[in-house]
């Protein structure tokens, strides 16, 4: 037995199942021992970001680790940007990046490059496997720090000589740490604060699609607070039955509006409300001047707890009823081509517990809010405001939970990062709806443009945002990648479009002339 194989053999005796691999030649005595362990699910992702963004979305999905499969230093950097969304949705992602023989990195190969340094500019947890023996338990270790603080990214570097060297047995992770818990003055002050006048609750992670959402709904019912959650959360439940968190906005001016009023904001499993980015003359910090602001926990620490502890304070019972979001279909609209007509018929056609993956950027606003009250769903948004993410979190996300009907709602600009995950929803036979709203440009970088004062647009500027001259055709991406697309121009169009999409198995990709 080899080193890889030991590696192989402790993911699998871990509970790690599915691997989205782009392997080089560095890493083939590992992909030699993936191949001799055919329980572990190996998908072929044709660019590292994709396989990234794969694993992502697999994991918000079905709260589980997958491994990735990543060629030296510059393959790792491709994965890079997806990580980066992975690390702010606090989701459990193990690396393995494969590194020359430790003996030939004295030599200035082509592929050489910093792996531990680019690792640790986005990953939790990084280590090189020193020797063949170690590889085993690096692996357990880098498995369990995936699982730890909630979720987290671990990457294995993976020297050659390390993986085809001899090497005795597997090892199982062991259980992550307990996670850190506020204390009892901490949950006393929240609760005082949650009894006032003008009261806030935010909350992220699980509390946004499982069981703690009611603990935060009886809260702010029998407190009278405000129940926010982040603009992007990794994912929430909506629609029909699902708590009606007030979501915070993109936009400076609309988040300020969304705060305004706000005397005390407590915090829970997530950080403070800070603006996407910083304007001339614009506030980083969208919370009033004289809000006070109580943490009660971020994201890595046990936030579930913290509620439960917050509700017992208040002495909320635990059989208070909270109302969920009462279903309100819209009917489909018809006629000329709109963005608001298709995030109506959008609304009044999503099925019963689809998995809707918003990378839709601009155009986003009129589906989120034409579905509000849609048949119940969840909703992954980009996290990390890394674009290319949309597509290859669809795969993870199809992956994670095959009986359920992925839509993916995708910009014609960014999905372009990441168009090579058409290829593996074809090869896998995954079960994606793909609606790419096609503007022909980057509609968003026009009204950052303005946001910074810009109004006198030149040639220059409309050349960098257009996405013309020529135009993108994605039905002809579409099939060169193996799935079936239509286009389409008006509104009736789009509602048999997308129903027939939603009919048929397998991916499908509609565009959207908008």
């Amino acid at each position: 037995m080899n080193g890889a194989e030991t590696l192989v053999k402790t993911m699998l005796a871990s509970g790690v199942e599915v691997c989205f691999a782009n392997p080089g030649t560095s890493e083939m005595h590992f992909v030699a021992a993936l191949d001799s362990h055919p329980e572990m699910r190996c998908i072929l992702c044709l660019f590292e970001g994709g396989a990234t963004g794969a694993a992502d979305g697999y994991y918000r999905m079905s709260g589980r680790v997958a491994a990735t499969l990543l060629h030296l230093a510059p393959g790792f950097g491709n994965a890079f940007a997806n990580l980066h969304n992975a690390r702010k949705a606090q989701s459990g992602v193990v690396n393995v990046m494969g590194e020359h023989a430790s003996y030939h990195l004295q030599y200035e190969a082509p592929l050489k490059g910093d792996t531990e340094g680019i690792s640790r500019t986005v990953s939790h947890w990084t280590r090189t496997a020193s020797d063949a023996g170690s590889v085993a338990r690096d692996g357990a270790e880098a498995i369990r720090a995936a699982r730890s603080k909630n979720g987290q990214i671990a990457t294995l570097i993976l020297p050659a000589d390390t993986a085809w060297d001899s090497a005795v047995g597997p090892q199982i992770a062991e259980a992550p740490a307990a996670l850190a818990r506020p204390n009892l003055g901490q949950v006393q002050a929240a609760a005082a604060a949650l009894r006032t006048k003008g009261a806030a609750l935010l909350v992220d992670g699980t509390a946004l699609h499982g069981p703690l959402g009611q603990i935060a709904a009886r809260i702010a019912k029998a407190t009278g607070c405000r129940l926010l959650a982040p603009c992007l959360a990794a994912r929430v439940r909506r629609g029909a039955g699902a708590v009606d968190f007030e979501r915070l906005a993109y936009v400076v001016e609309e988040n300020v509006a969304v705060l305004a009023g706000i005397t005390a904001l407590v915090l829970c499993g997530t950080q403070d409300p800070t603006s996407f980015f910083a304007y001339p003359n614009k506030p980083s910090l969208p919370t009033p001047p004289d809000c006070r602001i109580l943490h009660l926990g971020d994201i890595g620490g046990d936030y579930g707890w913290s509620l439960q502890a917050l509700a017992a304070e208040l002495g909320i019972a635990e059989d208070l009823a909270v109302e969920g979001i009462a279903l309100d279909l819209p009917p489909c609209a018809t006629g000329s081509m709109s963005l608001a007509k298709i995030g109506q018929s959008f609304a009044a056609l999503l099925p019963e517990d689809a998995v809707v993956v918003d990378e839709a950027i601009s155009s986003s606003r009129y589906f989120i809010a034409a579905s509000a009250a849609a048949r119940g769903h969840d909703w992954l948004a980009v996290t990390g405001g890394a674009i290319g993410y949309g597509l290859p979190a669809a795969v993870g996300a199809a992956v994670a939970c095959p009986d359920r009907k992925v839509v993916c709602l995708e910009g014609d600009g960014s999905g372009m990062y990441t168009l090579q995950s058409l290829w593996t929803m074809a090869r896998e036979g995954l079960d994606v709806l793909i609606v790419v709203l096609s503007n022909r440009g980057y509609q968003i970088l026009r009204g950052e443009l303005a946001n910074v004062g810009v109004t006198d647009v030149g040639r220059n500027a409309v050349r960098m945002f257009d996405v013309v001259e020529p135009s993108l055709d994605w039905v002809a991406l579409a099939k060169g990648h193996g799935v079936e697309a239509v286009r389409v121009t008006d509104t009736d169009q789009f509602n048999a479009a997308f129903a027939a999409g939603l009919a048929r198995k397998g991916p499908y990709v509609i565009e959207v002339i908008c």
